[in-house]
């Protein structure tokens, strides 16, 4: 087990979730990630319907969201850009880490966020 558990890839991919208002921002933001190479790419899923308890009341609102790919040591600067440039008062940043995926993907992913030296 020891020498399988050797050969895996490293899990540092991370999935960020991210809801937007409108396809305008979240095109901007998705190529703002791009751009600084905070993101690997960005899967735009528009019109998704969204039910939300906000400021207590019951809310709904068509939204796109984000699917963002990235590795664990960008995420911070990632949520930190979000926060600057995302219209909302508290956007969704939600990260998740995969289990597993393809080993050559997942390098796609680290070499495509690694800062600009």
């Amino acid at each position: 087990a020891a020498a399988a558990s050797a050969t895996m890839p490293r899990m540092d991919a991370r999935l960020v979730f991210c809801t937007c208002p409108d396809a305008a921002t979240a095109q901007a933001l998705a190529r703002l990630l791009v751009e600084r190479r905070l993101a690997a790419c960005v899967n735009l899923l528009p019109q998704i319907q969204s039910v939300y308890r906000w400021q207590e009341r019951i809310e709904q609102a068509e939204e796109v969201q984000l699917l963002i790919k990235t590795t664990a040591d960008r995420l911070k600067a990632l949520t930190a850009a979000l926060l600057q440039h995302h219209p909302y008062e508290l956007p969704e940043i939600l990260a998740v880490s995969p289990s597993a995926g393809l080993p050559a993907y997942l390098d796609w992913i680290r070499a495509q966020t690694r800062e600009d030296t």
